[in-house]
């Protein structure tokens, strides 16, 4: 069963720049226009729906559940980190001129909140990770209130998020409502495969070695989902800082089990994975850096990785590989 003994750090305040907040308020004054109670509805031309999404994983289901009918700008690309994440002015301007946003939520992209709950009084502004119920979400180790956020991790969550995308899509835009579903069955018949695929490659690591032991704490879906335990100095959110004794911990358990591979992460620093491998290489165990894994961020665009399907390919070949030792 997966674990985490080490407390994140949460940010209490966020306070936007002079210039953040006097663009959100002519976001709202030019949205005044849209009566109280009144549902935004694409109108009936042909232009596609200007949709604006946070992290590259939204972005690339949103792209295939609207398929032709939308034009979705991301506002974290490559190894960008959500948990750091300010919104800028062209940040602004991008969701000023969107007419649905759709963001993660569950206190991912924990910087920007202030900016969603503002933007929400006047347009769709969606929060697709309240999707996954809250029985099947993971709680936070430390904060009762607040949830994993890493939802994508497991791929029978992206399902659900998939299906929230499309049912919101539909609600703005009920013209094109079959192709909506059209889009999204085929999508989820993508990620079903790929499930099955996910739940085959686990099974070539033997039980005693489906540790992973990565910088920080993405991984407790993916442990949950998929029969393996996580373990991460970090913490859940990157805005804490794995301490000393942190790293001393994880090099105890990664000695004492004989982890054969730990792990570093795209959008994240490696110097702690680095200080593990060090650390263990000084108490008689070779442990190597198995691979670079995407936690909160995908690959490149135009890459395999660039996209949710190939992500979660990479990490679990990359993730099995390592550990069974080649």
């Amino acid at each position: 069963m997966s674990h985490s003994p080490f407390p994140i750090s949460i940010p209490r305040q966020r306070r936007g720049s002079a210039i953040l907040l006097l663009l959100l308020s002519v976001l709202l004054l030019l949205a005044a226009c849209t009566q109280p109670g009144e549902v935004a509805v694409a109108s009936s031309g042909d232009a596609p729906i200007r949709v604006v999404t946070t992290i590259g994983m939204i972005t690339d289901v949103a792209r295939n559940v609207g398929g032709e009918h939308v034009e979705v700008t991301g506002l974290m690309g490559a190894g960008v980190d959500p948990h750091l994440y300010k919104a800028t002015e062209s940040d602004v301007n991008r969701l000023l001129n969107a007419q649905i946003i759709f963001y993660n939520g569950l206190f991912l992209e924990s910087r920007m909140e202030d900016v969603f709950a503002q933007i929400a009084e006047s347009k769709p502004a969606i929060a697709v990770g309240e999707a996954v119920p809250v029985a099947e979400r993971l709680a936070s180790p430390q904060y009762a209130e607040h949830f994993d956020p890493h939802i994508w991790m497991d791929v029978k969550n992206w399902q659900m998020v998939a299906e929230k995308i499309r049912d919101e899509l539909i609600a703005f835009d009920p013209a094109h409502e079959a192709d909506y579903r059209s889009n999204t069955a085929a999508y989820l018949a993508q990620l079903q495969e790929l499930e099955a695929w996910v739940q085959e490659q686990v099974k070539t690591v033997p039980e005693q070695q489906r540790l992973l032991v990565t910088a920080h704490d993405a991984f407790h879906y993916f442990a949950k989902g998929y029969d393996f335990s996580v373990y991460a100095p970090q913490g859940i959110s990157t805005e804490s800082e794995a301490g000393v004794e942190d790293i001393r911990r994880t090099i105890d358990i990664v000695v004492e089990q004989n982890i054969p591979a730990i792990f570093v992460e795209s959008s994240v620093p490696p110097d702690v994975v680095e200080a593990i491998v060090e650390g263990a290489r000084a108490r008689g165990h070779e442990i190597r850096i198995g691979g670079s894994l995407f936690s909160d961020a995908m690959g490149e665009d135009g890459t395999p990785e660039g996209t949710y399907i190939g992500m979660i390919r990479h990490n679990v070949g990359t993730i099995t590989s390592a550990l069974r030792g080649e």
